[in-house]
């Protein structure tokens, strides 16, 4: 697959998430925001609650699914993104926060399988 088409997917996915989030009732904060050290996808407000949301797509899950594609790498780059986030944003600093993974597998043309796990950094 090319690059741009990869990429092209990859935003599919994000707009497929966030439009399944809104549909449960999650308002949309802030999409792609970027800070050195990070990118964090979807920043939702479900309730009083600010939810950090991953969105990982996988078109084929021959080498693994999207959700076991977030390694402990993975979820300490977004946990220092959402720290910098409450800090750069500081009307949400006091507010619960909790960290949730959208996980799209299969081709997004089609019906991908979406698996939401909610506190999905929670051991």
């Amino acid at each position: 697959m090319a690059p741009a088409a990869h990429l092209e997917h990859g935003k599919d996915a994000e707009r497929l998430a966030l439009r399944h989030l809104e549909q449960q009732g999650l308002r949309l904060l802030a999409q792609n925001w970027s800070c050195k050290r990070g990118e964090l996808d979807l920043v939702m407000l479900d309730g009083d609650t600010v939810v950090f949301v991953e969105v990982r797509y996988r078109k084929n899950t021959q080498w693994g699914g999207a959700l076991g594609s977030i390694d402990a790498r993975k979820r300490k780059k977004v946990i220092f993104a959402a720290q910098y986030f409450l800090q750069r944003e500081s009307r949400w600093a006091q507010c619960p926060c909790r960290f949730d993974v959208v996980a799209i597998d299969g081709p997004v043309e089609t019906a991908p399988q979406l698996n939401w796990l909610r506190n999905a950094f929670d051991s």
